[in-house]
């Protein structure tokens, strides 16, 4: 990781049979062999904090499972290291893996104190490079016309759906289902959904019902998770979405992320 430890042998010995009892105990609780996970560990617990927005992951690696989110300002522990991976518990005691990118040594992030807010109206920082990879690949189509039930194999026309599918194709090299419900399940599946709109992320994927009216009235009442899912978009931060929804609109844009927009919000997320 760029750092060399230098300990007494009494000091490594004491260190590394902490490590073994460690592994031992984690290993009984799905997170891996013990030889897994003492191979991922580093010689004493360290603290950290987040330099921006990151998921933590089940493995040390991009195809793990989300299992939590770190904020920008986060302080965490970090309890091992794997091939530019942090194994980090947060302050609620959440355990994964995060990349070493996003963790700093608190020692040397005197400049990162203090929590993200995470509200809708805000910027969020990107949580990898993977995030603004598919905001960029979805970029290059803006203008592209709206079709509803477009080709998937045809980047010419996009319904909803189907653009974002081209976006994180493009960008992430990830091929998500081919309509909003099936990606709506596959982000609760595969990633960590959100369903409060203050709490979005930058690079989120967001998904709505149908249109009932403008005023938060039409919506009163509803129970939001028996909703059908009939529009997704990706939210960029500062209140904006990346999204095609009709020909009248011009095709795929970004938008402001209205209040209409929000009555009608069912839940987000991501699996980058």
């Amino acid at each position: 990781m760029g750092e060399i430890l230098i300990f007494s042998k009494k000091r490594i010995k004491q260190l590394m049979a902490g490590a073994l009892l460690s592994a031992a105990v984690l290993g009984s609780y799905g997170y891996g062999s013990v030889n897994e996970v003492a191979a991922a560990s580093v010689q004493s617990v360290t603290k950290g904090v987040a330099s921006a927005n990151v998921y933590m992951r089940s493995q040390p690696s991009t195809s793990g499972k989300v299992v939590n989110r770190v904020h920008k300002g986060d302080r965490v522990q970090i309890l091992g290291s794997s091939s530019g991976w942090y194994k980090i518990k947060t302050s609620n005691g959440k355990q994964g893996f995060a990349s070493s990118k996003y963790i700093n040594h608190s020692n040397s992030s005197s400049n990162n104190s203090g929590s993200h807010s995470g509200n809708a109206g805000s910027t969020a920082p990107s949580a990898s490079a993977s995030v603004e990879k598919v905001i960029s690949a979805g970029m290059k189509y803006l203008g592209t016309p709206y079709e509803f039930g477009s080709n998937r194999n045809s980047t010419k026309t996009f319904d909803c759906s189907a653009f974002i599918r081209r976006a994180f194709m493009d960008g992430a090299n990830i091929t998500l289902p081919s309509d909003s419900r099936k990606q709506g399940q596959y982000v609760k599946d595969k990633g960590t959904a959100v369903y409060n709109v203050n709490q979005l992320k930058r690079g989120d994927q967001v998904f709505f019902m149908s249109y009932r009216g403008s005023s938060a009235s039409a919506y009163a009442g509803l129970d939001k998770s028996k909703q059908r899912i009939t529009h997704v978009a990706i939210y960029l931060g500062d209140n904006k979405l990346l999204h095609t929804y009709s020909k009248q609109s011009g095709g795929v844009l970004v938008s402001t992320f209205s209040d209409s927009w929000k009555h009608r919000f069912v839940h987000g997320g991501s699996v980058l």
